[in-house]
């Protein structure tokens, strides 16, 4: 499987952020905004809202007026098994708020062994996750899911995906075309989110956003009835927002 060229690095970027959580790690007595900027070489403009969010994700904290050091979050995840549940734990606690905050069930995707694969989701009695009338593996060309982990392959990536996953016609909408399949793939903005528009399911919309983390291929997506349509651009942003913490804590 190939991927394809990483899009340009913004400031919410793992690869930074981990560099940032690094830099506080090598000084155990806490270090200064300032000295992590020298030693990261991160524009303080792009610093700060960093720092925000580490703060807000418990793997950074204050430890003297100014100095920053690492937060509990990242303590607590220990090693071998206990790191993963630790994980699974912290991930579960995010995307239940995600689906409080944004009135939707939500959803954690990899592309694992060639195949589209839900590892965690939160849903509830007000935010049912979507019925899964055809297995997810067999339809990455029709849901949101399967469209946002497909961008991020090359094209040899996307033949060998469907040439095992056969296009279907789900529902009216659903694009049955490889040509503009692909053609719609590789016009999708890397910072906007993927749309499913009763494509998978009628009565169902979705949207995702991708989960850059290392070479693993991921996406963070959400299921909400038809009726309630016009949230969904507002809750792609909320989405959108949360990938970053998400994609740390998936990396960490």
């Amino acid at each position: 499987m190939a991927l394809k060229p990483e899009p340009a690095v913004s400031f919410q970027s793992v690869q930074y952020v981990l560099r940032v959580l690094e830099t506080i790690s090598r000084h155990t007595g806490g270090v200064t905004e300032e000295q992590i900027a020298r030693e990261t070489g991160l524009p303080p403009a792009h610093l700060a809202p960093m720092l925000d969010m580490l703060r807000s994700e418990g793997y950074a904290e204050l430890v003297t007026d100014g100095a920053y050091g690492i937060g509990d979050s990242l303590v607590l995840l220990g090693s071998g098994h206990e790191r993963q549940r630790a994980i699974e734990e912290k991930v579960q606690a995010t995307l239940t708020e995600l689906r409080d905050s944004v009135g939707a069930a939500v959803y954690v995707s990899r592309y694992i062994d060639g195949e589209v694969r839900i590892t965690q989701y939160a849903d509830g009695p007000l935010t049912p996750k979507v019925n899964e009338y055809v297995d997810f593996r067999f339809a990455a060309h029709a849901s949101a899911v399967g469209k946002c982990l497909l961008t991020q392959l090359d094209r040899d990536g996307r033949r060998d995906h469907l040439s095992r996953h056969k296009i279907t016609r789900f529902t009216s909408r659903t694009i049955t075309s490889e040509q503009l399949l692909f053609s719609k793939l590789d016009s999708q903005p890397a910072t906007v989110p993927v749309l499913d528009l009763q494509e998978y399911a009628v009565g169902t919309v979705c949207a995702a956003v991708p989960l850059t983390a290392g070479a693993a291929v991921g996406c963070l997506a959400l299921s909400m009835p038809v009726e309630h349509a016009h949230r969904l651009r507002s809750a792609a942003d909320a989405l959108n927002r949360s990938a970053a913490p998400m994609a740390l804590s998936l990396t960490l």
